[in-house]
């Protein structure tokens, strides 16, 4: 397979797509109605999250091997410290090599239930991503991910302190970054160059979600941990009943975003889909990202 950075750098602006492990047989249905819907565009590459709190890792697993076998894209496969043994860590690390995974996106992930409580490291694990990254390196050859945080990681006390944890993760063996979503432009911009001005340069892509409908402009305040920038809430509050006017201005937006993206340098956007294809799909074919029919 693939790695991330091998399908991101084509010399042209590329995109991928963030999927969730489904619950239900329903919601597995929907996924994989996604992931064909998706699978012709050609994205650089899908990922597949854990659940809150690192839950679901099951689920993880097996839906990044289908993906990674059952079809032709190029899989991503997450993994968090939470709760998790080092035993744990490296029998998930075991599985993905297995399934013919070489991605992976290290993060040490929220605690469970409450993702502002205190962080509590597994009795027999890691408390820092960048030990994470250095077990995924050190256990095969994986192509290596990490998050990057425009609005600051939330137990980083200043940007001094999140740029020099960041760096640590890289000189750990992280080859890439995929940030928190966020919709401030300036706010990413500025958290690259703090980052590139302490000598990494690494890929940073900007990790976007289109809203479609005002559920989805709440969840992705909360999502993001910073309200929407005033210019996006006054395009999108006076839609609020307009379910087909929404949607529109949503997409509107996060093109607007994603352009902004590419004209700063940016090779590669990663859309957070919901599991849901169409709002991805319309924003990848107005930039003009999709293979010629």
């Amino acid at each position: 397979m693939a790695t991330v950075m091998e399908r991101i750098q084509r010399g042209t602006p590329t995109f991928s797509v963030e999927f969730f492990p489904p619950k239900t047989d329903e919601a597995e249905r929907t996924l994989w109605n996604t992931v064909r819907s998706i699978e012709p565009l050609d994205p650089a590459f899908v990922s597949v999250t854990y659940g809150a709190g690192g839950s679901s890792r099951d689920r993880t697993v097996r839906t990044t091997g289908r993906i990674a076998t059952d079809t032709t894209l190029t899989a991503m496969a997450h993994l968090t410290a939470v709760d998790a043994s080092m035993d744990d860590l490296r029998h998930v690390i075991g599985s993905y090599a297995e399934a013919g995974i070489s991605n992976v996106l290290a993060i040490r992930g929220d605690p469970p239930n409450d993702k502002d409580a205190e962080w509590v490291p597994h009795p027999a694990g890691f408390s820092y991503t960048e030990e994470l990254v250095h077990m995924v390196r050190r256990l095969g050859t994986f192509c290596v991910g990490v998050a990057a945080f425009p609005y600051l990681h939330p137990r980083s006390g200043d940007e001094d302190s999140d740029t020099r944890f960041f760096v640590q993760k890289v000189k750990a063996g992280a080859e890439f970054a995929i940030t928190q979503m966020f919709y401030d432009a300036d706010q990413f911009l500025r958290m690259r160059d703090r980052i590139a001005a302490a000598g990494c340069e690494i890929p940073i892509m900007p990790g976007l979600m289109p809203i479609t409908t005002p559920k989805a402009m709440e969840r992705g305040a909360d999502f993001s941990g910073a309200a929407l920038p005033s210019a996006m809430s006054e395009r999108l509050e006076p839609l609020v009943d307009d379910a087909a006017g929404f949607r529109e201005a949503g997409i509107d937006l996060c093109v607007e975003l994603s352009q902004r993206m590419f004209d700063e340098g940016v090779g590669n956007i990663h859309y957070i889909s919901m599991n849901r294809h169409p709002a991805v799909v319309d924003v990848v074919q107005r930039l003009g990202l999709t293979p010629s029919v």
